[in-house]
């Protein structure tokens, strides 16, 4: 046996204390589900027009009063001691606000990128394109699943599940927090950069190169310092909701375009599909006439591994979504709705991608640019389809940084640093000075990197793919063998009443017991659920081969970056 006294009130306990045990935080997880239930939420019934206009019906009285949050600094363990256990559940529900409404918006503006789909496409040809992109998109779908059904058996108002972190710790332990809260926080970094480079080459394009590049780029930093002022997710979701609806405006005039328009062929030496796995297929002739459009059905060229798993890489990026589910949990009114939500968000994704993805490499085949919308030839098209993706950009960047924020906030200033909570006076200004610092860090390190295509296979090989498919399999595994360790043994489990913790068995026994309980299904799952894993660390392992190979080709024939005036698309400098 191997009892774990557990003598304190939530309240009592250090932020992150590693000695509260699953059986705690499971037992207070139900309570909080069965509270869920029970209050009276008066949850909105919305049609179909309701969420995609993102309309409220009325105001939640369960909305946050900041006069009723605790101001006091409760990162210091001796002042969560004067709050109440009332005082200390209300404060958690309080800061609950999103629908899950608001919450397919905020899937969707972090998710829904199609514009580098007909790209991927062409570096891997019909077939595997196709394939890839269904069975990426399905078990993203599934791993949002795995990591909801993790989050509603470990979170509550007493102890309350913020970050993907918090996951980590209350199954794997305080090293698997650690890992996954540096990885998460380099992602976001990562990912604010791309976007941020992304939207600083299409701000060049607009001006045709007149205006300088690091200019452009500066200046959407500086726009991003405004909008990411923004704490909360519930006040995003308006925001959310603009960015989907202009990212379809950007896929419908693309479309019409290219298909009355030949595709951008002076510019696929830059980073079309034709450049990453057949540069012949994009040389002009003596006379200066291109190839002809072609396509493939399988691989364009089966030998060229980097030129495939850049392709691969890019529909890892296309999911990539999974590391802020957590935090969209963490701010619902109801996150047993959040299941809802993130599979309708999934499949309007999967469809877009599909049918843009599609349509861009019919029409444009090898020459399908990297970034869809400026691979048109059409210059007032291009400057519209840039503009337009320019603000959706802003937004989506906004909430890379938004969560960015809050997980060095949560995890360094108030776990480490005693920093106030953001609902107090010094915790917003504190937010208000970390904003810019962060985007400034993101752009300095994007910045720095002169290969995109490059830059996006690192991002999804070392950090996406395992938020959207290797943790997700790992935390079910090892949530669903606590969970059955507990149950398959009578007598084991917490008891509130005395506050300890009650084990008839340790050590290996346990966990092959564990294994092993619950039937055929179970164990079968527990076997997916480590071939899943596997497949997803050799994925990994796979993209980074590419992405290195890929980088150690571009530094040796460096492109430009962002600290230069000249812009990467700007064909004079290319040439």
């Amino acid at each position: 046996m191997d009892p774990g006294k557990t003598e304190y009130e939530p309240q009592d306990r250090k932020l992150h204390d590693s000695d509260v045990y699953f059986e705690e935080y499971y037992y207070y997880a139900q309570k909080t589900r069965v509270l869920e239930l029970e209050d009276n939420f008066q949850d909105e019934k919305k049609t179909l027009t309701d969420v995609l206009l993102h309309r409220q019906s009325h105001k939640p009285h369960d909305e946050s009063d900041p006069a009723e949050i605790p101001s006091i600094n409760i990162a210091k363990q001796s002042n969560r001691l004067e709050i109440s256990d009332e005082e200390w559940i209300n404060a958690s529900r309080l800061m609950r606000s999103a629908t899950w409404g608001a919450c397919f918006y905020l899937i969707t503006t972090d998710i829904l990128g199609p514009y580098g789909v007909g790209f991927a496409m062409g570096t891997l040809g019909w077939g595997p394109g196709i394939a890839l992109y269904t069975v990426f998109g399905f078990m993203a779908g599934y791993s949002g699943y795995l990591i909801w059904k993790c989050f509603m058996g470990l979170d509550s108002y007493e102890f309350p599940c913020r970050n993907y972190g918090d996951l980590g710790l209350r199954i794997f332990g305080p090293v698997m927090r650690h890992i996954i809260n540096v990885l998460q926080a380099l992602a976001l970094l990562l990912i604010l950069g791309q976007v941020t480079i992304q939207n600083g080459q299409g701000l060049s394009q607009v001006s045709k190169f007149r205006l300088c590049y690091a200019v452009c780029v500066v200046l959407f930093v500086i726009a991003g310092f405004l909008i990411g002022q923004i704490r909360t997710l519930r006040n995003y979701g308006w925001l959310a909701n603009a960015a989907v609806f202009l990212n379809l405006l950007v896929i419908f005039i693309t479309m019409g375009v290219i298909a009355h328009s030949p595709p951008n062929f002076a510019i696929s030496v830059l980073g079309s599909a034709g450049s990453a796995v057949d540069p012949d297929s994009i040389t002009p002739d003596e006379n200066g006439i291109y190839p002809p459009i072609v396509h493939y059905n399988g691989l364009p060229d089966p030998s060229s591994v980097v030129g495939s798993v850049s392709g691969l890489m890019s529909g890892v990026l296309a999911y990539g979504g999974a590391q802020l589910f957590v935090e969209f949990m963490a701010e619902m009114r109801r996150p047993r709705d959040f299941v809802k939500a993130m599979w309708g968000a999934q499949f309007f994704i999967y469809a877009v991608y599909m049918i843009y993805g599609c349509y861009v490499y019919h029409f444009q085949g090898q020459y399908s640019y990297q970034v869809s919308y400026q691979g048109v030839s059409v210059y007032g098209w291009q400057t519209v389809g840039n503009m337009l993706a320019v603000l959706s950009g802003l937004i989506a960047a906004g909430l890379y940084g938004n969560i960015g924020v809050k997980v060095l906030y949560n995890n360094v200033l108030m776990d480490l640093l005693n920093a106030p909570p953001l609902t107090t006076r010094l915790g917003k200004f504190l937010w208000i000075a970390l904003v810019p610092i962060y985007w400034s860090i993101a752009f300095v390190v994007a910045a720095a990197i002169p290969d995109y295509i490059g830059f996006v296979t690192v991002i999804s090989a070392a950090t996406l793919i395992q938020f959207t498919y290797t943790f997700p399999p790992m935390l079910a595994l090892g949530y669903n063998l606590k969970l059955k360790a507990m149950k398959g043994s009578d007598g084991d489990g917490f008891d509130p009443t005395t506050g300890t913790v009650i084990r008839r068995d340790t050590g290996l026994r346990r966990w092959i017991r564990a294994f092993f309980s619950g039937g055929l299904f179970n164990v079968l799952m527990n076997i997916s659920h480590v071939l899943y894993t596997g497949g997803a660390l050799a994925t990994s392992a796979l993209g980074m081969y590419a992405a290195i190979e890929g980088l150690i080709t571009a530094f040796k024939n460096p492109q430009v970056n962002a600290f230069s005036c000249t812009s990467p698309l700007d064909l004079s400098a290319a040439g």
